[in-house]
């Protein structure tokens, strides 16, 4: 939806946003995927270095946008993007560390729903303990995407956490007797946003650290292990769009 932008956040000057818009934590991610799977991407939004862009992808129309680190951060962008630019769905892509012994480096752990420790969804005045949860849709043609690519795939529940570096040192350990697979930062906030908002997303994550085990992918393997996810990501994201 191409309206000039009355947030804080966004500022939509020179191209549309997509009905869909696929979000990587970091920027220069975004402007990566623009650039190399996009036809004619255009950049919508520079501000705060939070950068957006519309193109094509197989003909239809696809937006692609950072939304920086943590639950706070993403749901700002969910929500204006969701509230102010006629969003329907958002499919976040990003990293994560895998708490499960049989999850290997650069699987893709897509989250059908989400444990967590924000607050976010009190301060959204949620009367119960929601589930945040994936959009089914959504979900089933990610999987069907990765099974059909041979991309390493696990469909479960993820934790969001408000830390990086958790105070309780057997945090994970408890979390995978719970069956949790991975933990990462952002998912929950977009599950909860979508909620609220009556919108739909999807979180999807590659395991970067094995926290089990202790490895770590190399930068190479982050490269091309990403790789496999914005592809599941675009053709995810193309099914859906109209």
């Amino acid at each position: 939806m191409n309206k000039q932008s009355v947030s804080a956040s966004i500022y939509v000057q020179n191209a549309e946003i997509a009905k869909t818009v696929i979000m990587p934590g970091d920027p220069l991610r975004a402007k990566f995927i623009a650039e190399h799977y996009l036809e004619n991407p255009v950049c919508f939004n520079t501000v705060r270095g939070m950068l957006g862009y519309t193109g094509t992808y197989k003909g239809k129309t696809l937006s692609v946008m950072g939304h920086g680190m943590g639950c706070p951060s993403i749901s700002i962008y969910a929500t204006e993007l969701f509230s102010q630019f006629d969003v329907e769905r958002i499919i976040r892509i990003g990293s994560a560390g895998a708490i499960q012994p049989d999850i290997d480096l650069g699987d893709l752990v897509l989250a059908m729903t989400c444990a967590t420790d924000s607050g976010m969804a009190n301060a959204l005045g949620i009367p119960c303990t929601l589930a945040p949860a994936a959009d089914y849709p959504m979900l089933a043609a990610a999987v069907k995407t990765a099974g059909q690519n041979k991309i390493g795939c696990h469909v479960g529940t993820v934790c969001t956490s408000d830390y990086f570096y958790h105070p309780q040192a057997d945090f994970n350990d408890k979390l995978a007797k719970l069956g949790v697979l991975a933990v990462e930062m952002e998912i929950a906030a977009l599950y909860l946003t979508a909620a609220v908002c009556g919108k739909k997303a999807l979180g999807m994550v590659t395991i970067s650290d094995q926290l089990v085990t202790h490895k770590s992918l190399t930068a190479l393997e982050r490269q091309e292990s990403f790789r496999d996810m914005m592809s599941v990501a675009l053709e995810t994201a193309w099914e859906m769009a109209v």
